[in-house]
């Protein structure tokens, strides 16, 4: 196998010393994902506003894309609550949900977030992921996952409902709750705390009839699927449908068919922003996953491949007649707890999927809507962390005022606006910070070398040197903000002769801040006081020495802080100059 061939496909490199025990546990983990993910993928068809059918669709050719091109052994693709909300969000300002024209754009934003993504990759821009910082993203998956339920509430009380802010769906059902169906509620109560009670109490139970810990795991994971069987099976002997509950209706039985999406210029102008958000929010979304588990194996993830993998599964799903898909963090950690080994354990999910789209399909006509409901609300419950809140509000509050926008403003303008609040937040906090770099006054900590702030340390100063820390790179943005601190510091001290700017870590000056060194170093001078420099690194002095600021700088530059203490204190400036 060639080293290209390897890079372009990394599933053969798994394959490597494959044996029939690799397969066992591949096989596994393959039956039990295909088991959750075909009540998840009918309860993200329906969160979409979709035909079930093409949540099946979603979990087919798109697992297998991944697994031929992508990086991680246990990553598994598909649909998720949060993509699957944002693609009902943005489809449903260009149709009617249950439309045909809802779906053709649903599957637009599957090509187009697919050609994105694909397109980062070989751009390798998989360094965009550090421009949603965990606070943003955690706020945004909170918040979804509320909207998320409550959207879910009115199939449980068999209403109608509307509404992609919490406003509107709060108002929505205050409209609609008195109208509940009795039949329907019951129903999507008993399968919601089934459910809930199936994370825990179902493997204890079965433990506890004297089932081995692997096979009672195994069995506990098939609680979606019980309470599918179950309340289908009532539905259909109980006469749902003439008792008013809505129901899944006919499913089409098969494979889907390749078709290339629809070409509407228009059509993919209005979507390209929102496949954009759902591009980057399913990219960092999967590679955090994906590093997640591989990090517990010390295997690698690369970000660039990531991005060409999901890429294709979402071109994959778009011509197999899916709706935009991306690495789901339960589905993953199941797959991963289960065993997988390689990716072949996503290739025979996607043919799980397969079979139950030939074969099952008919059965799902009688399945209550209320049901799936229930299975997005237990899902999303563990996307919800109010936790991150608090955590935030202690440890920083530039973090705190990003996960409270992102979270406001998804809870309040919709989930396209809410992320796009939080990445706004975030980068404007981190740019005001720039703005104020931490500026610190350092003395001589006795008995060495070291230099630390003289508000936190027991430090040695000099009556006639302020030695000063600047703790960021100098650029246009802070560059006035060091003039006024220097300026009003010296104009309080007596007996100054000297200031010392240590530049431990200054990475960059660009011309505007050395524009306002040279003004800083001319106002020092006619004050009679000489400016320093120390500890400036390499690429910062070749920079420096480009210009002719170092021929004017009224002082010197030294190499280490100690040395120009030590000179300077002494009034003797020795030759310490890099």
């Amino acid at each position: 196998m060639s080293a290209r061939l390897a890079k372009l496909l990394p599933f053969l490199e798994s394959l490597r010393g494959y044996n029939g025990n690799l397969l066992a546990s591949d096989a596994l983990a393959g039956v039990i994902v295909t088991i959750m993910l075909i009540p998840q993928s009918l309860a993200y068809a329906l969160l979409a506003g979709l035909p079930a059918e093409m949540g099946l669709y979603a979990s087919i050719l798109p697992l297998v894309a991944y697994a031929l091109l992508g990086t991680s052994r246990t990553l598994s693709v598909g649909p998720v609550a949060v993509a699957s909300l944002m693609t009902a969000a943005a489809v449903g300002n260009i149709a009617a949900a249950g439309s045909a024209g809802y779906a053709a754009a649903a599957i637009v934003m599957a090509l187009l977030s697919g050609g994105m993504l694909f397109l980062m990759g070989c751009l390798r821009f998989g360094f965009l992921a550090n421009f949603l910082s965990h606070p943003v993203v955690s706020g945004f998956i909170t918040a979804s996952g509320i909207i998320i339920g409550l959207s879910q509430l009115r199939h449980i009380l068999g209403v109608e409902g509307h509404g992609e802010t919490l406003p509107q769906l709060l108002q929505s059902l205050a409209e609609q709750v008195a109208h509940f169906n009795t039949v329907t509620l019951v129903t999507g109560a008993a399968a919601t705390a089934f459910l809930f009670w199936a994370r825990k109490g179902l493997k204890a139970l079965l433990l506890r009839m004297g089932l081995g810990d692997t096979l009672a795991g195994f069995l506990a994971k098939t609680g979606p699927v019980l309470v599918i069987i179950a309340t289908t099976l009532a539905s259909y002997l109980g006469d749902f449908a003439g008792h008013g509950v809505k129901l899944v209706g006919e499913v089409p039985s098969g494979l889907p068919a390749f078709a290339l999406p629809v070409f509407d210029p228009g059509l993919w102008s209005e979507l390209a922003v929102s496949a954009l958000l759902i591009s980057i929010i399913g990219f960092v979304e999967s590679v955090s996953v994906g590093k997640t588990l591989a990090a517990k194996r010390r295997q690698r993830v690369d970000p660039n491949r990531e991005l060409v993998a999901l890429g294709a599964a979402n071109v994959a799903s778009a011509v197999s007649g899916g709706f935009p898909v991306t690495g789901g963090f339960s589905r993953s950690v199941v797959n991963f707890d289960a065993g997988a080994q390689t990716q072949a354990a996503s290739i025979i999910a996607a043919g799980g999927i397969g079979l139950a789209a030939l074969l099952l399909t008919p059965v799902l006509y009688f399945l209550p809507k209320a049901t799936l409901a229930a299975t997005i609300i237990v899902a999303v419950t563990s996307l919800i962390d109010l936790g991150v809140v608090r955590r935030a509000w202690q440890y920083s509050l530039s973090d705190f005022i990003a996960v409270v926008t992102t979270i406001g403003a998804t809870l309040l303008l919709g989930v396209e606006l809410g992320v796009l609040a939080g990445i706004v937040a975030s980068i404007s906090l981190h740019l005001y910070k720039t703005t104020r770099p931490h500026i610190a006054v350092v003395g001589a900590v006795a008995g060495t070398e070291h230099f630390r702030n003289v508000e936190r340390h027991n430090v040695i100063t000099q009556p006639n040197i302020i030695s000063l820390r600047v703790d960021e790179s100098l650029y246009f943005a802070n560059a006035a903000y060091l003039e006024d601190y220097i300026y009003g510091l010296v104009a309080d001290i007596d007996g100054l002769e000297h200031v010392i700017l240590q530049c431990t870590a200054v990475n960059e000056i660009d011309l505007s801040a050395l524009e306002a060194l040279e003004a800083i170093n001319h106002r020092l001078q006619e004050q009679g006081l000489t400016l320093n420099l120390s500890e400036v690194k390499g690429p910062v002095m070749d920079a420096l020495q480009k210009s002719h600021f170092l021929q004017q700088l009224s002082g010197q530059v030294f190499l280490t802080h100690h040395q120009a203490v030590k000179a300077l204190k002494a009034d003797e400036i020795e030759p310490y100059i890099i």
